[in-house]
Parts: structure tokens; sequence; C-alpha cells
């Protein structure tokens, strides 16, 4: 595996990690953080299925455009795409007064964020 690959694979693991870890917070747990770095996990594991392909990208949050890079080698991930759109929220819109996630949104987001998690590892022979 290409090492930038690894790089990308460890960085969604630290924002799965922290997810994960901040929703199981039982006082004052910040779901905001939850969803973004959710979000930011499918992001940089799509990120590494670009760079483990060899396919190009840009700087973006947009898991739309991720996906349409993707597409052409993965044509079955287009199902994920209902699931990418909800995400795309929490990379910006929640960081910033004026949106607020409550737990049952976080829970919903984790749920989406192990799916789509999980996809992706399989594509990328990694072990659960």
């Amino acid at each position: 595996m290409n090492p930038l690959t690894i790089e990308w694979i460890n960085k969604a693991e630290g924002d799965y990690a922290t997810a994960n870890r901040e929703f199981r917070v039982r006082k004052t747990a910040n779901y905001d953080a939850v969803c973004f770095h959710a979000q930011q996990c499918v992001e940089k594991y799509m990120k590494a299925c670009l760079q483990e392909a060899n396919i190009p990208f840009t700087k973006t949050h947009n898991l739309i455009v991720l996906l349409d890079l993707l597409l052409p080698i993965k044509p079955n991930w287009e199902e994920t795409k209902p699931k990418l759109l909800a995400l795309n929220n929490f990379a910006v819109n929640f960081r910033y007064p004026g949106d607020s996630a409550d737990k049952e949104i976080a829970r919903q987001v984790i749920v989406f964020c192990k799916e789509i998690r999980q996809l992706i590892r399989r594509n990328l022979n990694l072990e659960e």
C-alpha cells in the first residue's frame, strides 16, 4: 500500500476514534464535534482510496466531489450518495453558530460513518 494512503487511513482512524469517544461522553458531550469528526473520517478514507488509485484530487471537504472522482472505479458506491450528502453538512456548517447537533443527529451520523468506513476498509483490504 502506498505510504501516503496509510497516512490518510491513520488520520481517518484518529477522527473515527475521536467521534466515537466524544459520543460516549456522559456529561457535556459535544455532538457537533462528533458529527465533524465522523465527516472527517469518511472524507479522509475517500481520499485514501483516491490516493491508492492514483486519482488526483484537490483540497475539498465535499464528499460528493470525492465520490464523483471514485465512481469510475467504484460504480456501486453511488448507493452511498444520500449518506454522503447528509455527512457533507457537518464539514463546516455545524462548526459555527446557527446549527447544532443533538444526540439523535450524532447517533445517525455515527451510523453513516461506520457503514461507509466499513465499505472503504473492505475495498482497501483492511482488516476490521
